[in-house]
């Protein structure tokens, strides 16, 4: 039998030292390297990457702090940047390149999402979270996206400030570091501190189809509410599983703080969704989209019943300005559910 728990009965209080503690990759890329990336041949840009990257790392060894900020503005450019910036469509290994940078570099280092740093910046104020990632060596940036005009002046002055204290950067993202923000609001009334981003980052293109579509069934169709139960047990017998109305969890979600959803879900072994419905409020989809992150960084199988993954979002919602977390968080659900109901490696 499994143990039953309910994520809307949780409200997990987290301090500032576990914010920080918590900047590292994910269990899912905890011990990933250079060397277990497996570049596909007939993508020469994915081995290119991996040079890249590996050379980025070397220049760490021996460089100092401070300045870097005037040499990539103005100095001396033939040093090279403070950042290096990913650039490739979903599941083509970025992540797994820029963990691999994480675990390869000296530190002190920071490893988070882009949620993550903005939801740190909420948590610190902007000053102190300055103060605290100054003393990194690096810091890497998961699924950089800018969605709101607040968010691009955050991020820029961040970056501008710690490369100023001599601080590496790596990012990934779907788009180009010029391109942050279209679709989503009056990017060109911001243009100058999207183009503050875009000077600090040599970009890396990787080329790819998504590996976690690639020669894999589609979907499995969810199942019926009554079946969950008997599912449930044979599959998660032993282990602790969330199982709650969805739109129970939607409501509950508002209440809880996204910086707090990867202790959400400590210690869950496995997801049971009753009754998933399509989300038509941007605001729950987008609170929504990181805990489908979070589901994905701890690798946790999914049972559910309900509309299958690819209706989660509307039609509107799937072709607006934030058709690119969506998609990734239906890429990710998808792949959980294949896990959980038809043991397919996620």
């Amino acid at each position: 039998m499994a143990t039953v728990a309910h994520l809307a009965t949780r409200t997990p209080k987290v301090s500032v030292d576990d914010l920080l503690a918590g900047l590292h990759p994910s269990p899912r890329f905890g011990a990933v390297s250079f060397e277990s990336y497996r570049p596909d041949p007939a993508q020469p840009s994915q081995a290119a990457a991996v040079k890249s990257l590996r050379d980025f790392g070397t220049s760490m060894d021996g460089a100092g702090g401070g300045g870097l900020f005037s040499r990539f503005f103005g100095g001396n450019k033939a040093k090279g940047r403070a950042g290096i910036y990913l650039d490739g469509g979903f599941g083509v290994g970025k992540t797994h390149l820029l963990a691999s940078l994480w675990h390869s570099a000296p530190g002190p280092k920071a490893f988070g999402t882009f949620v993550e740093y903005t939801n740190l910046v909420g948590a610190l104020s902007f000053r102190k979270t300055v103060e605290a990632l100054s003393s990194y060596r690096l810091v890497c940036i998961d699924e950089f996206e800018l969605d709101d005009p607040g968010d691009t002046v955050l991020m820029s002055r961040l970056m501008r400030e710690l490369a100023d204290a001599g601080v590496k950067l790596a990012a990934t993202s779907n788009t180009l570091p010029g391109a942050l923000g279209e679709g989503r609001f009056a990017a060109v009334d911001f243009q100058r501190e999207i183009q503050v981003l875009a000077e600090q980052f040599d970009v890396v293109r990787i080329d790819g189809d998504d590996y976690r579509h690639r020669g894999l069934p589609a979907a499995p169709a969810p199942l019926k509410t009554e079946e969950l139960d008997a599912r449930m047990n044979a599959e998660f017998d032993g282990g602790v599983v969330a199982v709650d109305d969805f739109g129970a969890l939607m409501k509950h979600l508002a209440g809880v703080h996204p910086s707090r959803y990867r202790q959400l879900i400590d210690g869950i072994d496995g997801i049971v969704w009753k009754d998933v419905h399509t989300i038509e409020e941007q605001a729950v989809a987008l609170r929504f989209v990181v805990l489908a992150d979070r589901l994905y960084d701890k690798d946790v199988p999914i049972l559910a019943s309900g509309v299958p993954f690819d209706q989660l979002f509307t039609a509107e919602m799937m072709g607006g300005g934030y058709l690119k977390k969506y998609f990734r968080a239906v890429s990710r659900l998808t792949a959980l559910a294949r896990e959980g109901q038809a043991h397919e490696p996620s």
